[in-house]
């Protein structure tokens, strides 16, 4: 049964706002008290927090679908609805997340680190809140707004200092195992470790960690073997430590030929390692071949440059000396490291000319507006609600929407779409001559938006003719 998990593909959904609620008053002897609809409540949200107790994606690879709670409707007598709750997901120290391009969107390092994955829609206003002195009592609410749903992976890269590299057997999990107090499986067939072990050190005064990763087998930066499932893991590290069998029983295998393979495979994998410090050590010295065996190569590897310990986990012997040259490169590394500023907050106003939204005509003969302001009004509208239609209409001609689609060259009748492509309101547009959401009328109805009603038209028709009758009447009357 698989315990241990670094990458996992998670299905993050918000809450969605509740809708605002359209609401009269009403009491004894106070039939029409005046609008008292309340807003909705705001969606949840969906956000990664990093918590040192957890190690493993393991969680989110069984159930990768994870929705927050809605926010409630408002309701009359000004109940506003309430918040819908976050969904909290905790996620190791050392958490990438990336979208299904494979851009990073957040590299989660240190406790309590946040990232919002999905942002909780909006609650809709209430008819309350909607009044004004000319719009005393709207006949309708706004809706509330769609919360985000976004496809994320996240993989989990070791936030340790030191990693332990080396062919399936070299000894790497007995080493961590007497340099630390992890306790690894160890047994003497190879790929006996199946995920990263993590130890702490202490040499003197530095504490540090050590990480040993599954064994590499020449084309691990292809897919063979576990190497390239775990080599991110050495990704974060400070200085790499080629682990070498000194006493392999494999006849076409030696230390040097291992360490030129090792180096291969993490030059084709890439990710920054190039350039990292190494350190070899030559394990299994306690075996007389192994001994003799270092003794003879050990000057070929330090005339290429490298630091060379000669080591045995099962007799203790070098590890002194390998755990304190391994804190002092540790040491320099984090004072070389730049000290962490506090964040500074930078204010980025709007520029004068930035309206917050822009008008195209695209191939097909349609103005496309582009905005954030425009699309939320539209996710916000009932469009079963005439009044609520001629409230938008009239929110986008302040806003400067008609006054750019005549100068992009719009005319009555063309169509006009608000919102991405793939999801956006298409309409025949109009030109507004005046504000007609302020006009009074009965509720819930816009007078630009339809013909007037057969009464009113019989009235009128029956007014006009009397009128014309009475006209004819006085031209012709003799006295």
């Amino acid at each position: 049964m698989t315990t241990f998990v670094d990458r996992v593909e998670l299905h993050a959904a918000a809450g969605n706002g509740g809708h605002g609620c359209a609401s009269v008053h009403r009491e004894k002897f106070k039939p029409l008290g005046g609008p008292d609809g309340g807003n909705g409540g705001r969606g949840g949200d969906v956000i990664l927090v990093v918590e040192q107790s957890v190690t493993t994606l393991l969680d989110y690879h069984h159930s990768p679908h994870r929705k927050a709670t809605n926010g409630q409707p408002g309701a009359g007598d000004n109940r506003s609805g309430k918040d819908g709750q976050d969904m909290v997901l905790p996620v190791p120290d050392g958490t990438v997340v990336l979208d299904k391009a494979g851009n990073v969107l957040a590299d989660l390092v240190g406790q309590g680190t946040t990232f919002v994955a999905g942002q909780g829609g909006r609650g809709g206003l209430g008819n309350a809140a909607l009044a004004s002195a000319r719009r005393k009592a709207p006949g309708f609410a706004l809706l509330g707004e769609p919360g985000e749903s976004r496809d994320i992976v996240l993989e989990l890269k070791t936030v340790a200092d030191v990693a332990l590299v080396g062919y399936p057997s070299a000894g790497k999990s007995s080493l961590i195992s007497v340099l630390s107090a992890a306790k690894p499986k160890i047994a003497d067939y190879p790929f006996t470790t199946l995920v990263p072990n993590l130890g702490v050190v202490t040499a003197g005064s530095t504490v540090y960690t050590i990480a040993d990763v599954p064994g590499l087998i020449p084309g691990a930066s292809q897919g063979k073997g576990l190497g390239l499932e775990f080599l991110r893991h050495v990704e974060r590290c400070s200085v790499l430590v080629h682990v070498l069998d000194t006493a392999t029983l494999e006849s076409d295998r030696d230390p040097v030929s291992d360490l030129d393979m090792i180096e291969e495979e993490l030059r084709l994998y890439g990710g920054g390692l190039e350039n990292r410090p190494r350190i070899v050590a030559l394990n299994k010295i306690d075996i007389p071949d192994g001994q003799d065996l270092a003794d003879m190569i050990r000057p070929d590897l330090e005339a290429r440059g490298y630091r060379v310990f000669e080591v045995s986990a099962i007799a203790h012997k070098g590890l002194n000396e390998l755990s304190y040259a391994l804190a002092g490169i540790i040491a320099e590394a984090r004072a070389a490291k730049p000290k962490e500023e506090a964040t500074r907050i930078v204010i980025r106003p709007k520029a004068v000319d930035d309206a917050g939204f822009t008008v195209t005509l695209d191939d097909e003969g349609i103005y496309r507006v582009r905005g954030e302001k425009p699309e939320r009004w539209v996710r916000q509208t009932d469009f079963n609600n005439d009044e609520a239609v001629g409230y938008l209409a009239d929110r986008l001609n302040r806003l400067g929407v008609e006054a750019s689609l005549m100068k992009a060259g719009a005319r009555a009748g063309d169509g006009v779409a608000i919102g991405p492509e793939e999801n956006a309101v298409v309409f025949d547009w109009e030109p507004t001559v005046t504000a007609g959401a302020e006009m009074l009328g009965r509720r819930g109805e816009d007078h630009r938006l339809e013909e007037p009603r057969p009464a009113t038209q019989r009235r009128r028709d029956r007014d006009s003719e009397r009128d014309d009758a009475e006209k004819q009447y006085d031209e012709f009357d003799p006295f």
